[in-house]
């Protein structure tokens, strides 16, 4: 028998651990973020109130960075390549998360403020911010066909999401041992910092940019990417604001923190917002079924089916009150539907990348990344803080035997007519969005170019 030949278009077991290492450590990084109130509150004994504010503080500088990111990214030409050096940054994201819970309970307010602030903004403002404008950019230079790119969006995402179960896990337990002082919460961190940085590295030392994707002008050589390259792409390519609505809503959604409400005064059973949870990840191992859908059909299409599987999810919850079986079936659904998004949003910015190349503009991968996270934190704060005000609105007050009818409906609503609404916005927002129809004849004519280019220059240096 003769030997099989190695399918050029596989990502391969050890390439594919590697690229999904960083996401594993730092989907942890924000997992362990997750625990900074209760920290602040119940160990440095710092005022709810007062936290709130310096996260929502925080936030306002992330429409400055993301864009100024991902310029920097797209003109960034290194000898590891483009994307590739910004994979430090998790270095700087476990050690200012790691200093952020090792704050002095005998410091003052201030002082205390100030430095939650500062390494706060440091993790989510800086280097988040540039692990999202690189990851396209990285991508699409380290891999060269669309079939590795859905293979990394949907098998890996089930290894990254994996190790962010095992976190989840490990970390509550260990919590309960060590997190009981301030000098416990310290070790606690650095006992998950020092391993999730050694795996966040893989990638950047076990994959490398071999691809090149780069526009060039009608002599071959490179373009050089100015502050005018981001203005044509933010002014001239319609696609990445639809991308960058399907991540607000994604996470408008997800961060509006309703369930809780629902479950203690709707369904009157918080024990059983665990066992829906736990339900909605049914939907999980669909994404096995992903890469033959897309070739079928397209990715968008995929999301706008997914958003009405959402949404008919949701509008079951509005009639579930507690019955189980409903609210296991609407799990099930959104569960389903939100799948595509969240792991395949960044084929789309690849399509709109080709788009920009198309139309004679520089590939802007990391602008248009940041694009897309910059609507990604306005849609969670936003999310986070609507909650509260449509629920003071409605009269709520925090008392089982006085909460008013109309904060219940209220209740009722932001957990399924609210999210229902905005899946079937995005579903609509993707009937405008035409690039997958136009991609075949993108790909072919971006590729012709490069090779009418390429053919000229090596014509003139044989002349």
């Amino acid at each position: 028998m003769g030997k099989r030949e190695k399918n050029p278009k596989a990502v391969g077991s050890g390439r594919m651990l590697a690229w999904q290492s960083r996401a594993i450590s730092q989907g942890c990084a924000l997992m362990a973020i997750g625990f900074l109130s209760v920290y602040c509150t119940d160990t440095l004994k710092m005022n709810p109130a007062l936290v709130g504010t310096l996260l929502v503080v925080s936030k306002l500088l992330d429409g400055f960075t993301d864009i100024i990111a991902g310029y920097l990214v797209d003109k960034t030409n290194t000898k590891w390549g483009r994307g590739r050096p910004y994979e430090l940054c998790i270095v700087g994201v476990w050690f200012c998360t790691w200093l952020m819970f090792s704050c002095s309970p005998q410091w003052s307010t201030v002082v205390k403020s100030a430095w939650i602030l500062c390494m706060y903004a440091l993790v989510n403002s800086i280097f988040y911010t540039f692990l999202n404008a690189n990851n396209t950019v990285y991508m699409v230079r380290a891999f060269r066909y669309e079939e590795q790119f859905v293979a990394i969006n949907s098998y890996g995402s089930i290894i990254s999401m994996l190790g962010t179960v095992a976190f989840n896990i490990a970390f509550p337990i260990c919590m309960s041992r060590f997190a009981t002082s301030a000098s416990g919460w310290s070790m606690l961190m650095a006992m998950f910092a020092i391993p999730l940085t050694i795996i966040g590295l893989m990638r950047f030392f076990f994959v490398k940019e071999t691809v090149d994707v780069d526009v060039v002008d009608e002599n071959g050589e490179k373009e050089k990417v100015n502050f005018r390259d981001v203005k044509k792409v933010l002014t001239r390519n319609p696609y990445i604001y639809i991308v960058a609505l399907i991540m607000f809503v994604s996470n408008f959604v997800m961060n509006m923190g309703v369930n809780v409400y629902y479950f203690t005064y709707v369904a009157r059973d918080v024990s059983k917002m665990g066992i829906i949870s736990a339900i909605q990840m049914i939907g999980i191992p669909a994404v096995i079924i992903f890469p033959a859908v897309i070739k079928r059909f397209s990715t968008a299409k995929l999301m706008f089916v997914g958003c009405f599987v959402s949404a008919l999810g949701y509008i079951i919850n509005f009639f579930s009150g507690g019955n189980m079986v409903l609210l296991g079936i609407a799990a099930v659904c959104y569960g389903v539907g939100s799948v595509p998004i969240s792991m395949l949003i960044n084929l789309l910015i690849i399509e709109c990348a080709n788009f920009n190349e198309w139309k004679g503009m520089q590939r802007m991968e990391g602008t248009l990344g940041c694009v897309t996270g910059f609507a990604t934190k306005i849609g969670s704060s936003i999310g986070a803080g609507v909650l509260g005000v449509l629920l003071s609105a409605s009269g709520y007050v925090g008392d089982m035997s006085l909460i008013p009818d109309s904060a219940v409906m209220m209740i009722r609503s932001l957990f399924s007519i609210v999210p229902a609404v905005l899946w079937v916005v995005v579903a609509a927002s993707l009937l405008l969005y035409k690039l997958d129809k136009l991609m075949p004849q993108i790909k072919t004519d971006n590729e012709e170019r490069r090779k009418a280019i390429a053919e000229k220059t090596t014509g003139q240096q044989e002349g």
